[in-house]
């Protein structure tokens, strides 16, 4: 459930709710009981942590590993790719 910030005009009483997104919007204080309590607006309650994922990480079918093995080195990717297509095209086939 969100957390929702919460001020009122007249008093000025600042208040965070927890509350249902289906739940109504609260319009009277519980301090002076005026009906100017209102809803600020907030930052995001979450951090994004990490280098992510871009679009590029997953085309090709999910072949992500073969982008990420041509990226180590360019000569010693050649050879390992294809010794490593080799027996995993193999084994892919009799699965």
């Amino acid at each position: 459930m969100p957390i929702y910030a919460y001020k009122c005009g007249s008093c000025g009483h600042e208040q965070d709710v927890l509350q249902k997104m289906s739940d109504p919007v609260l319009t009277v204080c519980p301090e002076c009981g005026q009906e100017s309590y209102v809803k600020q607006v907030t930052a995001a309650g979450f951090q994004l942590k990490g280098s992510g994922w871009y679009v590029t990480d997953f085309r090709n079918n999910g072949s992500g590993g073969k982008a990420s093995g041509s990226s180590s080195g360019a000569g010693d990717s050649g050879s390992s790719t294809s010794a490593a297509s080799s027996p995993g095209s193999s084994s892919s086939a009799s699965a």
